[in-house]
C-alpha cells in the first residue's frame, strides 16, 4: 500500500486529492493546523476513526512555519509521495499579510524539501505552483514563459518554485511543479471570487442577501474544475521523470463574464445586484492569465472536460442546495454526463 502526505488537506484541492488517493488504495496522511474550532469540514465525509482497523486516512497536527513538526511527520512515516498544497493562498490577503505569506507559502516549501533531503528517503514531491507567478507576462503562458509576479503571494510561489527546481537538480530528488491556473468547485473557499459569486446568487434567490460587492471585473482568468486538476496532480507524480507542467483549460474569461454566466443561469440581471467596492482592488493587478496546456496534453495525456460556463452551473447548483433551495439542475446534469464514474463524493 502506497503512503502519501498531503499538506493543505482541509482545503479544496487537498480534500479532493485525499478522495482520489483513497480510491486508488493509498494510505493517506494529512497535516492540519491546531484550532479551537473544527476546520475539517471538507474531509469529514471520508474520515474514519483511526482505531478502526480499516482506517486509511490519518491526520497530524502541524504547521508549515515549523521545520521540527514537518520533519518529524516525514521521518515517522514511510512515505512514497508528498503533495504540498498548503499555503496562505488568498492573493488579496497576501498584500495585507506579506511577511506571513512569505513564511508559509515560500519558506514552508523549503522546510518540507529540506526534511525530505535529510531523511534520505526516496519520496516523490509535488509542489503546488500557481498561474499567479506569471503575473504581467503576456498570454498564453506555458512552462517556458518568464515569471512576473504581481503580489506577495505570487512572489512567494516563485520562490517555492525555484527552491523545488534547485532541490531536484542539486540533490536528485523527484520534485515536480504543477503550475495550476484558477480552478473552482463547490468546495472553493467562500472568499474566492467564483464561490463568492455563486454563494451570493444562491442567497439572493433564497431572500437572504440583496447586494454583492466585488472589485475588478475586467481581469481575465483561465478557470477550470478542481477535481480534474487533482487528477493532473496525481498524473504528474506518476511520471518516470520529474518536470514542470502548466495545467489549465486554454480558455480565458473575465470576472464579469463569470458573473453574467451565474446570474443568467439563475434568471437574474447582475446589474441590479452587483456593486463595485474599491477595497477589493489589489495594489497591483494581474490582467490576463491563459494557459498553454500543450505539454500536459502530450506528456500526461490530460485534457479538461469542464470550462467556465459549465463550472458556473455546477457551483451554483451546489450553493442553491446549501441555501436550502432546489438546484436548477443543469450543473448536476453536466456532472452526470461528463463524469459518470466519478471518484469524488457528490458535493
Amino acid at each position: 500500500m502506497k503512503k502519501a502526505l498531503i499538506t493543505g488537506i482541509t482545503g479544496q484541492d487537498g480534500s479532493y486529492l485525499a478522495e482520489l488517493l483513497l480510491s486508488k488504495g493509498y494510505e493517506v496522511h494529512g497535516i492540519v493546523r491546531r484550532a479551537s474550532t473544527f476546520n475539517t469540514e471538507r474531509i469529514n465525509h471520508i474520515y474514519v476513526d483511526p482505531h478502526n482497523p480499516k482506517a486509511r486516512l490519518f491526520l497530524h497536527y502541524g504547521d508549515l512555519s515549523s521545520f521540527e513538526q514537518t520533519s518529524n511527520i516525514i521521518n515517522n512515516i514511510c512515505l512514497d509521495e508528498v503533495y504540498h498544497l498548503g499555503a496562505q493562498s488568498h492573493v488579496k490577503v497576501s498584500f495585507e499579510m506579506p511577511e506571513y505569506t512569505g513564511d508559509i507559502t515560500g519558506l514552508g516549501t523549503t522546510r518540507i524539501l529540506e526534511a525530505i533531503r535529510i531523511s534520505r528517503k526516496k519520496i516523490k514531491f509535488y509542489q503546488a505552483s500557481s498561474s499567479e507567478m506569471f503575473g504581467a507576462a503576456p498570454s498564453p503562458q506555458s512552462e517556458k514563459t518568464f515569471f512576473s509576479p504581481r503580489s506577495p503571494y505570487a512572489v512567494s510561489k516563485v520562490y517555492a518554485y525555484f527552491m523545488a527546481v534547485n532541490y531536484r537538480e542539486g540533490y536528485d530528488i523527484f520534485v515536480s511543479n504543477g503550475i495550476l491556473f484558477n480552478h473552482g468547485s463547490p468546495r472553493r473557499g467562500e472568499t474566492f471570487v467564483t464561490r463568492k459569486i455563486t454563494r451570493a446568487v444562491a442567497n439572493i434567490l433564497a431572500k437572504k442577501q440583496d447586494k454583492l460587492y466585488l472589485g475588478n471585473l475586467s481581469s481575465k482568468r483561465d478557470w477550470g474544475y478542481a477535481p480534474e486538476y487533482i487528477e493532473a496532480m496525481y498524473n504528474i507524480l506518476q511520471q518516470d521523470e520529474p518536470d514542470n507542467y502548466v495545467i489549465g483549460t486554454g480558455k480565458a474569461y473575465t470576472v464579469e463574464q463569470f458573473l453574467k454566466e451565474v446570474f443568467d443561469y439563475a434568471g437574474l440581471d447582475y446589474k441590479k445586484y452587483v456593486k463595485i467596492d474599491k477595497k477589493y482592488f489589489r495594489p497591483t493587478e494581474v490582467e490576463d492569465l491563459l494557459a498553454d496546456i500543450s505539454k500536459a496534453k502530450e506528456k500526461l495525456g490530460w485534457e479538461p472536460k469542464v470550462t467556465l460556463p459549465d463550472l458556473a452551473k455546477i457551483m451554483l447548483d451546489a450553493d442553491m442546495r446549501g441555501a436550502g433551495l432546489a438546484p436548477i439542475g443543469e450543473g448536476d446534469k453536466i456532472l452526470a454526463e461528463k463524469f459518470p464514474n466519478r471518484w469524488w463524493e457528490k458535493d
